[in-house]
């Protein structure tokens, strides 16, 4: 299954139609993105909140603005219509996110901003915002126009495709040249997040008109809206997840644990699991998890007969679908749970690009891109360890496609304030490794 990637953002110099609101869209709008009308809203820099501009002559970016339900279009019926809209709405809020993440690029310290690695990400994402304004002024009527358009956009998306393993190797850089710093790594680790949940959406919008209106039909899912399935099987996909980590295990460990899974529908238990959701997405969180799972257990019973079974948990409620993930892992210690979802920490060697190993394996990004993916249409991914015991990992997904609506990030005054904020000292009384022997102290 693909996995979403890309994107980035650079001066507008003066291009200030493009306009945006404050509407997000839920998870079945966006499953028809592309035959959305573009709302119409304040002009690109008209009114954001009166931040420093860190890059002089830039205009501040707007809010993204994706459509709401209410002007979405049915793409069975509208025919051409469909394909020139998305593009009307595409050429517009494509270029309003992309500023919005590149106006945060240049708030990191000076110090991440001079590494190569970070410079060249900045270039593609110069490069793709740049293409995608070539056609601000172009006529949707044209159907030459709408080809040149969909082409671009597949230009863009692989000109990123090692849009993460390029930034995390920026980071690697700079922390081989500057060490450790606490006000740095704070704020690399907000922008991180922002930068590639932005990116997930870019990669969301562009995948649904590319799949949508490039020509062909992918045969293995002829009933997807672009990426999205509007009966997606939760069951379906956590066995696709596990079939593929039990490959990678019995190749490296020569045996791997089985899989127990149970569903509870509390809305008709006599009925599967099935949602609409990207699978894809969820595809990439079971998958991370398997793996966790998988090492865990193999590694601590290595001396056992038998491996425990990892168990899955499917939940659906009124709000919440839930999955969890259970395994005999042996756990990890409380204080170690945040640094699991930190992208400045890993447990494994640092890789090297090019090498063609496992995608982003030794950056530590699979856990916190994956809690990314879960937040991207309002969900959550958490862990609860028991140290010496094992792990549940659980995902959680709103059960109802209108709850789903996308989480964005937006540049303004508060994301402004975040990256100029320094350490300050704690406010809470940190115990010594040495505690006092109170039978013998003295107080002086």
């Amino acid at each position: 299954m693909e996995v979403p990637d890309p994107l980035g953002t650079v001066p507008l110099s003066g291009q200030e139609r493009l306009r945006g609101t404050s509407q997000v869209p839920s998870l079945r709008s966006v499953c028809r993105a592309p035959t959305l009308q573009h709302p119409q809203g304040r002009a690109l820099g008209s009114s954001q909140p009166a931040a420093p501009s860190p890059c002089p002559g830039q205009a501040a970016p707007s809010r993204p603005a994706p459509p709401s339900p209410s002007r979405s279009l049915d793409a069975a019926t509208s025919g051409n219509a469909c394909e020139k809209t998305s593009f009307a709405f595409l050429r517009q809020e494509l270029p309003v996110r992309l500023s919005n993440i590149m106006k945060e690029i240049n708030l990191l310290p000076d110090r991440v901003l001079r590494t190569p690695s970070v410079q060249l990400v900045q270039s593609w994402y110069v490069q793709s915002l740049l293409d995608i304004m070539e056609f601000l002024d172009r006529d949707p009527e044209d159907r030459a126009t709408l080809g040149q358009f969909t082409d671009a956009l597949v230009t863009i998306r692989n000109r990123h495709n090692d849009v993460v393993p390029t930034m995390a190797q920026g980071v690697i850089e700079y922390k081989e040249a500057y060490g450790d710093d606490p006000v740095s790594n704070q704020n690399i680790q907000y922008f991180l997040d922002r930068f590639y949940l932005s990116r997930i959406s870019i990669r969301m919008l562009i995948n649904q008109h590319t799949l949508l209106f490039d020509g062909s039909t992918n045969p293995a899912h002829p009933k997807h809206i672009g990426s999205i399935d509007p009966h997606c099987s939760v069951a379906d996909v956590v066995r696709d997840a596990y079939n593929m980590a039990k490959l990678l295990c019995d190749k490296y460990y020569m045996s791997s644990p089985d899989l127990e899974i149970e569903e509870v529908n509390a809305n008709n238990s006599q009925q599967p699991i099935n949602i609409v959701y990207v699978p894809s997405h969820l595809y990439h969180m079971l998958f991370e998890l398997f793996k966790n799972a998988m090492r865990a257990t193999v590694e601590s019973h290595e001396n056992s007969p038998r491996l425990p079974a990892i168990k899955v948990m499917v939940a659906l409620g009124q709000e919440d679908l839930s999955i969890k993930m259970s395994d005999r892992g042996m756990g990890v210690p409380l204080r170690k749970i945040e640094r699991l979802f930190s992208y400045l920490y890993s447990t494994a060697p640092t890789p090297q690009l090019g090498t063609g190993g496992a995608p982003l394996a030794g950056f530590g990004y699979g856990l916190p891109i994956s809690r990314l993916y879960a937040k991207y249409f309002q969900g959550d991914l958490q862990l609860y360890s028991m140290e010496g015991f094992g792990t549940d990992a659980v995902i959680y997904l709103k059960a109802l496609s209108t709850d789903s609506v996308e989480r964005l990030p937006v540049y303004n005054k508060s994301a402004w304030r975040h990256y100029q904020a320094s350490q300050e000292a704690g406010d809470w009384c940190v115990p010594s490794t040495e505690p006092k022997n109170t039978s013998t102290y003295r107080v002086p």
